[in-house]
């Protein structure tokens, strides 16, 4: 099970890099032929492989070895509960209600937002997919300059690389789940 983590979290970080099996085998100083056998989960790497992978891409091999170790195959997330992960002025409040999920595809988030609350200047874009669903309240989202308004229970999905901005017209707090995929490396940060 660990090899098989460990294969897929290789795997992962050498194509969101970009990169060729060869081409971390150059940057790593690890045969190709190695590097093919961790992806592919037939092999547990020492940790002095480890190391040296983990060093080609500025890492320490805890990456690999924590995630073997850490995070779940299911995660339950009682009403009110999600790990608060962005905060942002006291205006925009983001709770993961995904996270611990170990090698996810997408996350969740439960997002408070503030009156007048936006996404910022300009348009956002981004590979992957996102959906919105306003639980309370009312937003306005422009997605390649066409408007999309939202109230409670409306929804809207859609490619990440359109040009996309929204604000929380609401007269005061709208909550919004959205979900979005790939999931976005998120880490506990406050502005």
């Amino acid at each position: 099970m660990v090899k098989e983590l460990i294969g897929k979290k290789l795997k992962k970080m050498r194509l969101n890099n970009d990169m060729t099996i060869e081409g971390l085998a150059n940057k790593s100083q690890v045969s190709s032929n190695m590097i093919s056998r961790i992806e592919r989960g037939l092999t547990t790497p020492s940790v002095e492989i480890l190391m040296k992978l983990a060093g080609a891409f500025g890492m320490s091999i805890s990456y690999f070895v924590e995630e073997a170790e850490k995070g779940s195959t299911v995660v339950h997330t009682p009403n009110g509960s999600g790990e608060p992960i962005f905060f942002f002025e006291d205006k925009h409040q983001i709770v993961s209600l995904t996270q611990g999920l170990r090698d996810p595809g997408f996350t969740v988030f439960y997002d408070t937002l503030e009156e007048g609350c936006n996404s910022g200047e300009g348009d956002m874009v981004h590979v992957g997919e996102e959906f919105a669903m306003v639980l309370k309240g009312q937003m306005e989202f422009i997605i390649e300059g066409k408007s999309y308004l939202l109230s409670d229970g409306d929804s809207l999905s859609f490619k990440a690389n359109l040009p996309h901005r929204w604000t929380n017209t609401y007269q005061g707090q709208t909550l919004v789940m959205w979900v979005v995929s790939p999931a976005p490396n998120v880490a506990q940060q406050q502005a």
